[in-house]
């Protein structure tokens, strides 16, 4: 009897776990890629709808794949546009909802729930006179509002913050030129545990150096990251994106250059993976670019 119970729940689960695969594979799938899609060498994603004749970077698809995020500069400010797919095709850009025109925002990032994080200048409270950027987030409404911005207060300093990246697991990877660092600009992670965000720590040399480093992409796994890193020995020039792989003790690698693929003389940064693992995007040239991520030998396959 027992044995009919445990193969009962176990038959169970088994039908629980490929369900969840198949959420994740139609979540993943929903995604409407332009044509033509790139290979081993980068494009220009979306040209004259995303990559215009303006600054346009960073890059972060919805949950389900429908909309399209996007930083655009323009009169001084960042702003972060929206794109959607609709009746075949992606619609002309506007300002995200959650925007507010007297700030600058930009870097945003779809989380598991949902939720947008960004970066913002704007002030945590009336009486902060501080001009930093900080990193917000806000959450989706079941009437389709969005919520009111949320400072991610134990994270934030009194220094810049830039470019927020989540693990699954809720760990917060982003950069920032407060006191301590490495250099002029490091890279840091906050760990999430039950429920609370701890004291953020500085990723040391492997992945910071005596330069600048920032844009951290962290896989959902925490098994590799992707970031800029300016004027190294090993730069093709300007800002390149370099990667590390996470040791099995939980240290990094030594982080290497990811080479002419990606890398040009101008400044490549804001790198992002899509969901299904099929594309990277980047930002360079004062464009938002997706290369194949077959061309990309340490990124695994899903």
């Amino acid at each position: 009897m027992k044995d009919k119970v445990l193969v009962g729940a176990m038959l169970g689960l088994v039908v629980t776990v490929l369900a969840i695969q198949c959420t994740q594979n139609t979540r993943h799938s929903s995604i409407t890629y332009p044509v033509p899609s790139p290979d081993s060498t980068a494009l220009r994603f979306l040209p004259g709808i995303v990559s215009r004749d303006s600054l346009d970077f960073n890059s972060a698809f919805s949950r389900d794949g429908s909309q399209f995020y996007f930083a655009r500069s323009a009169k001084g400010k960042w702003i972060i546009y929206v794109t959607e797919w609709k009746d075949g095709a992606w619609s002309k850009p506007v300002p995200a909802p959650f925007t507010e025109p007297e700030y600058s925002q930009a870097d945003p990032f779809v989380a598991r729930d949902g939720a947008i994080y960004y970066i913002s200048n704007r002030p945590r409270h009336m009486t902060d006179t501080t001009a930093d950027f900080d990193i917000w987030f806000v959450r989706p409404q079941r009437d389709g509002s969005w919520s009111k911005p949320e400072n991610l207060e134990a994270v934030n300093s009194d220094s810049t913050e830039y470019y927020v990246s989540l693990a699954d697991n809720g760990n917060v990877y982003f950069a920032s030129n407060r006191a301590g660092g490495v250099g002029d600009l490091d890279i840091y992670v906050s760990r999430y545990a039950d429920g609370k965000y701890s004291t953020p720590e500085n990723l040391g040399v492997a992945i910071n150096s005596p330069q600048m480093e920032h844009d951290p992409m962290i896989a959902s796994d925490e098994g590799y990251m992707i970031f800029t890193s300016v004027d190294r020995n090993d730069s093709k020039g300007s800002g390149d994106l370099y990667y590390s792989v996470r040791n099995p003790d939980g240290t990094w690698s030594e982080a290497k250059n990811m080479g002419s693929e990606v890398n040009t003389n101008t400044y490549e940064y804001c790198s992002y993976l899509t969901p299904d693992g099929k594309y990277l995007f980047f930002s360079s040239d004062f464009d938002v670019k997706w290369i194949s991520t077959k061309a990309l030998s340490f990124i695994p396959r899903q």
